[in-house]
């Protein structure tokens, strides 16, 4: 859990997201539109491919030349149509899903410069049909800016190099399809940086906004919506642990008040925080839910920790909050206070019968009152059938 929203940057060369794990989140937040777009793209790109073996048999007539080009280009068809199909039909990792759409489009380049050495006489053809591939490498065939990058410019020069030896084309010639190649990647390049920012920027936005639905404003934890949307609703999303233990641990700052009345607000919400933090940096990221339950309460839900856990955990935050202090507004003194804890622990069966999560935070609200009856700075817990 993070206690603030930190911005996602991004990098300036590529429009992608600098930091790798905001990255990673958004590809796989795009992953199934991703994977879908992937298979369209490869088929119908294939389907063109294939068609405009018509210009091999116009400008070679049937023989043994027609028929290299053909199956260089059935090749190309297979690879991604094999690529395609397995974007359909299996669920791909993002790194396979690169990996699949870079081996396509390095098989149709190779092949494509393959075309060119049999049909050497047609130089500026191949060079206008090349610039709308890359552009097609840029924009239409999922990768990363880098994958593609690398793909775009090495098929450039290879195409270039062909040029210089089999071409019979003057210097001008040479200079007008090197420029109109940079051209094509420049205005490739460029698009795809540009299409990468704007897709990033959407779900930058998407992310601070669920952030913002989700958390609390003043310590990053989890807010009471979160708590009923998405984990005490019955078609909640992130379902509960079923056939495993379960505890809850019910927080409440001692004294409160006393501080806001004697230190003011200020204080009282660095002494929140300051409690947010250490809660925050004992619990498991990714598997322990961390709420702001009230003005000074915390729940903390822990997923696969019984009972005993749950009173360590619960133990080790009451003895470090109590040591911690936080200092003062003014600078000129340091606020320390304590806590008191209600843990309720469950085994949950497989088919969901016995406590539920209200049920469990219903129990340690009842417990964490009975600790500060019992004098603050204490722990109560219990076991329920």
């Amino acid at each position: 859990m993070n206690l603030a929203d930190a911005p996602m940057a991004f990098d300036s060369l590529t429009g992608e997201f600098a930091v790798p794990a905001d990255e990673a989140a958004f590809l796989r937040h795009r992953q199934s539109q991703t994977q879908r777009l992937l298979g369209f793209t490869l088929v119908f790109c294939t389907l063109f491919y294939v068609a405009f073996a018509v210009t091999d048999l116009a400008a070679l007539g049937y023989g043994t030349d027609f028929l290299s080009l053909l199956g260089a280009r059935m090749v190309v068809a297979v690879t991604a149509g094999t690529c395609a199909w397995l974007a359909y039909r299996r669920r791909l990792s993002v790194s396979a899903m690169r990996i699949a759409a870079s081996v396509a489009e390095a098989t149709a380049l190779g092949c494509f410069m393959f075309i060119a050495m049999l049909r050497p006489a047609e130089f500026h053809w191949h060079a206008m049909s090349l610039a709308i591939m890359l552009i097609v490498v840029y924009l239409y065939i999922p990768n990363s800016f880098v994958n593609a990058l690398l793909l775009a410019f090495a098929s450039t020069i290879g195409l270039l190099a062909l040029a210089l030896r089999l071409a019979h084309m003057t210097p001008a010639d040479i200079v007008t399809m090197s420029m109109l190649l940079v051209l094509a990647n420049a205005f490739g390049a460029l698009a795809a940086r540009r299409f990468n920012r704007a897709s990033r920027e959407e779900y930058r936005a998407q992310t601070q906004l669920q952030y913002a639905a989700e958390r609390d404003h003043l310590t990053g934890c989890y807010n009471r919506r979160y708590l009923y949307d998405k984990l005490m609703r019955p078609q909640a999303a992130t379902p509960l642990p079923r056939k495993r233990s379960l505890t809850v641990v019910l927080c409440d700052i001692d004294n409160f008040k006393r501080i806001n009345d004697t230190y003011g607000h200020a204080d009282g919400d660095a002494v929140i925080r300051s409690f947010a933090m250490l809660l925050d940096s004992m619990t498991r990221d990714g598997m322990d839910s961390v709420i702001r339950y009230g003005g000074e309460e915390f729940l903390a839900i822990l997923p696969d920790t019984g009972l005993d856990g749950g009173v360590r955990f619960a133990e080790r935050l009451r003895t470090r909050f109590a040591a911690t202090a936080s200092p003062s507004a003014d600078g000129r003194s340091q606020v320390t206070t304590t806590a008191s804890f209600g843990v309720a622990s469950a085994e949950l069966s497989e088919d969901g019968a016995g406590p539920t999560l209200d049920d469990l935070i219903s129990t340690a609200d009842k417990l964490m009152y009975e600790a500060k009856r019992g004098g603050r700075d204490c722990v109560r817990a219990r076991q329920l059938p």
